[in-house]
């Protein structure tokens, strides 16, 4: 299928392979801004993403929630609202899955932050992609510096609405990589 939207009708070509990732991302917003985390690996690498992630083994969706927050952004918080699920699909390669693709699953909150230092330099560990976490004006979110996380999330604040559709990012760069 070329870019576009998954449909009814989406076909795998031969030679792809998907691997699956589930996550949970908060949106969490003042004064016009919207909390980001600067994205480190993975498909977004170098640019602006939600702070969030994998749900762990024996983990509630909105334990996974508070947990990640607080690992990329060094802010407790409380869940206002589970927003809904959107997806994307967007080359990259895992060698170790044999994939080709990443079909990235995200479980949406609204959340509140409720205490703690923004941490601009979070510790860093086995499986942390976060660079450190910031305030950007939502105006100053475009595709070119951000996630598909991130543009949903600025669609769902002006709009309150999610893409009901599937997205399937083809021509989707990883900036600074030679990945395809």
């Amino acid at each position: 299928m070329v870019g576009g939207f998954l449909g009814g009708e989406t076909q795998l070509t031969m030679n792809e392979r998907w691997y699956r990732h589930l996550g949970v991302y908060g949106i969490c917003t003042a004064d016009e801004k919207l909390l980001v985390i600067h994205k480190g690996k993975g498909p977004y690498k170098g640019r602006y993403d939600l702070p969030g992630g994998t749900v762990e083994a024996n983990e509630l969706l909105t334990e996974a929630m508070k947990r990640e927050f607080l690992e990329e952004t060094g802010l407790h918080i409380s869940i206002k609202k589970n927003i809904g699920v959107c997806e994307f699909v967007v080359p990259y390669a895992l060698p170790e899955e044999e994939s080709t693709h990443l079909h990235h699953v995200a479980v949406m909150f609204s959340v509140q932050s409720l205490s703690g230092l923004l941490a601009e330099h979070p510790e860093q560990f086995e499986g942390q992609d976060s660079l450190g976490a910031c305030w950007v004006p939502i105006h100053e979110l475009h595709a070119a510096n951000s996630s598909p996380l991130v543009m949903e999330a600025k669609k769902w604040l002006l709009t309150e609405q999610l893409s009901m559709e599937s997205q399937r990012l083809d021509d989707w760069v990883i900036l600074g990589s030679t990945n395809p």
